[in-house]
């Protein structure tokens, strides 16, 4: 199960969303370690890996935050760059900035719901104008020689459902993959993604078309494609806190044996490396903040976390918090003691 964004050729179906916030470097060096497997072969690594969306005006104009967004790491496979715009001159500079930084694609931001990108008149709002959507579109491909996606939501809300006709539009301006949100923007993220609503999109062009949105395991990946009749699926949400998911679901697509959750000893490894990277790419202070997202979600889930947790969030100290990470197969072992000797407790809580 593979397909071509253009001339690149991807090594599986499945691909991480874009995320603001938290698909970062760190965090698709943390995906694309879980998608290596033991033998480093790295078959069930995502095809394509998609950053955080980047305001193209600011990285234009060189506002480091904003390029630090577009920061490629080659050995991880493909990365595309996502750009959002209002104004078609900044998303063709930014573009021909990626491309110049190494990113093999280039996607543009018409999905969006957030409110303070669609009210400058961008992201998901855009499909409210097709005409001015299209022109950012030319604008992008003209710009530069990487395939240019776009993605989008099913439209604006359920009366103008206007995803099949934006989408036969983009691939006659060069677009050579969409990716649909299986929800109006007017959803945000309320209900249920409606992949078989996204079959419209499919029939409407010939580029592969993924399907995004509710995509929480191998099974309902393999539903999504069969509903919506996509070429692939891109992964969210459900991904924060599990980075090991993209590679499960790509080996249950592919019909391989699934990775198990890694195992404690395993996940506090990776926790602490992820902890370190975020403190190297960002720096200290900012490094600090942006990782405690990432900490909330993992150890909310894990045995023994819980004790960790609250503390760990509001830590300041990373020495500290790296040797409390350190610790995580030893305090699941008390955990575990700890239930045996009194099941009602806090204690037993976190171990089950």
């Amino acid at each position: 199960m593979t397909f071509a964004i253009g001339n690149l050729a991807l090594r599986n179906p499945v691909l991480l969303a874009p995320m603001a916030g938290i698909t970062d470097l760190p965090f698709r060096r943390q995906v694309a370690r879980f998608g290596q497997g033991a033998d480093g072969a790295g078959v069930n690594a995502p095809g394509l890996m998609v950053s955080e969306m980047i305001a193209s005006r600011e990285a234009a104009l060189g506002d480091a935050r904003a390029r630090a967004k577009a920061e490629i790491d080659g050995a991880l496979g493909a990365t595309s760059v996502q750009l959002a715009a209002r104004d078609p001159e900044w998303i063709a500079e930014a573009a021909r900035y990626a491309q110049g930084q190494g990113a093999p694609v280039i996607d543009i931001n018409m999905g969006c719901p957030a409110r303070k990108v669609t009210g400058g008149q961008s992201g998901s709002a855009l499909m409210r104008e097709p005409d001015h959507a299209l022109r950012l579109i030319e604008a992008t491909v003209a710009a530069v020689s990487v395939p240019v996606t776009v993605k989008m939501r099913l439209g604006w809300d359920h009366d103008a459902l206007n995803a099949p006709a934006i989408a036969a539009r983009a691939q006659a301006a060069g677009v050579a993959m969409v990716v649909v949100h299986g929800r109006t923007r007017c959803q945000f993220y309320k209900g249920s993604a409606d992949w078989a609503a996204v079959r419209a999109v499919v029939e409407a062009v010939s580029i592969p078309v993924v399907v995004n949105g509710d995509i929480l395991d191998g099974e309902t990946a393999a539903q999504a494609l069969r509903l919506s009749g996509a070429a692939g699926v891109m992964v969210g949400r459900a991904a924060r806190g599990r980075p090991w998911l993209p590679a499960q679901i790509a080996a249950h697509l592919a019909g391989r044996p699934a990775p198990q959750v890694p195992g404690l000893a395993e996940q506090a490894g990776s926790l602490i490396d992820h902890y370190r990277d975020m403190l190297a790419f960002y720096g200290r202070d900012v490094g600090l903040r942006c990782a405690r997202k990432h900490l909330d979600w993992r150890l909310c889930e894990l045995a023994g976390g819980g004790a960790l947790r609250a503390a760990l969030l509001r830590d300041t100290d990373p020495d500290r918090v790296l040797d409390q990470l350190s610790r995580l197969p030893e305090l699941a072992a008390e955990a575990a003691h700890a239930a045996v000797c009194d099941p009602s407790s806090d204690a037993a809580h976190l171990a089950a």
